[in-house]
């Protein structure tokens, strides 16, 4: 077994501490990776608060890793020592379900392996994230990373970016489509440099005036304030898709209303509680409301690929691990822009 550092929580009350535990050894497909940065992502702390429910202790957090591989497997072909290298969200699946068959791992049929607080194929194993040093993962399941970027910055986009682009890639936006982002957090914000990039119009929507010229720095085209209510009449009717990235209950009706004809709104959030959305917010104008989570292998790949091409990056405050509980406190709060990252070299 390999020796390894990290930072766990122990229940859904205590804070992150130093944790020492173990992976397995490197088996012919896998690859070792000293891990250089992980970003912090909201779900961290809905996980080790336990506020989704199931949460497996002691856990690990972080799923949106790069860093360095320092070995690889007898049987390895994607990757040498020395690459640069990325693990998102999960780090298995099935293999054999349609969901797999098609590349479409993050909707496994049988069991998708979450990168932390979930268990192996065996169902008995539990993962541990990326707040440490070194991880391995099967190849098929590893990214590879442009070395043309900057990492820290690379590092939100195994998930941040994979769940804002995926869903822009599903339904094509791109030029000629009026795109409304709502919320300008760490999804909010990489939604508005892809979907910019894309060639989209992209207006912000937030509560927060204060954030309408770093909406306009990140590539909108114009911002709103939600509050406003003659302002939200006025732009009813406006948009062919909205990407909703926001996790605290909000009235999803007010926002269908924004909607053209046939237009689509997409969930990316996961807010706590049930939303209610009336019939007649989707039938008046045959609407759709669709959700969508992260993106499988190839797709993340694709998106990595895309990113480098295109230099886009996330925004982010580098911390050490020390810092991470006083991070999750700022998250809380919406200090921070865009994502925190974790400086491996701390531990």
């Amino acid at each position: 077994m390999i020796p390894v550092k990290g930072y766990a929580v122990q229940n859904a009350t205590t804070p992150l501490d130093a944790f020492s535990f173990e992976r397995r050894e490197v088996g012919e497909h896998d690859v070792l990776i000293d891990i250089l940065y992980c970003g912090v992502c909201h779900s961290d702390i809905h996980q080790a608060r336990d506020e989704w429910g199931g949460s497996i202790y002691p856990m690990v957090p972080g799923h949106e890793i790069v860093g360095r591989i320092s070995q690889v497997g007898s049987k390895v072909t994607k990757f040498k020592e020395g690459d640069l290298a990325g693990v998102g969200c999960f780090v298995d699946s099935c293999r054999t379900c349609p969901s797999c068959q098609e590349g479409l791992e993050q909707y496994c049929e049988v069991h998708n392996v979450g990168t932390y607080n979930s268990y192996e194929l065996d169902k008995k194993t539990p993962t541990y994230g990326g707040y440490s040093n070194k991880i391995v993962v099967d190849e098929k399941y590893t990214l590879k990373v442009s070395e043309k970027l900057d990492l820290a910055r690379v590092a939100p986009l195994l998930c941040a970016g994979i769940t804002t682009y995926s869903p822009l890639m599903q339904w094509k936006v791109g030029k000629g489509h009026r795109l409304a982002v709502v919320g300008l957090g760490g999804l909010g914000h990489m939604a508005v440099k892809i979907g910019a990039s894309l060639g989209a119009n992209v207006t912000v929507l937030s509560t927060s005036p204060s954030k309408e010229q770093d909406a306009i720095d990140l590539g909108a085209h114009s911002f709103a304030v939600t509050k406003d209510a003659n302002l939200m009449r006025e732009l009813r009717g406006s948009f062919d898709f909205i990407l909703d990235t926001v996790s605290a209950p909000h009235d999803l009706n007010m926002y269908l209303s924004l909607l053209k004809r046939d237009g689509t709104m997409i969930l990316v959030g996961a807010p706590p509680e049930p939303a209610a959305v009336a019939g007649f917010s989707l039938i008046a104008g045959r609407k759709r409301l669709v959700g969508s989570m992260i993106g499988g292998i190839q797709e993340t790949q694709e998106m990595l690929d895309y990113c480098a091409e295109h230099n886009i990056m996330s925004d982010v405050e580098v911390i050490p691990i020390q810092e991470i509980n006083s991070a999750y406190e700022r998250v809380l709060k919406s200090d921070v822009k865009y994502r925190f990252v974790i400086d491996m070299a701390s531990l």
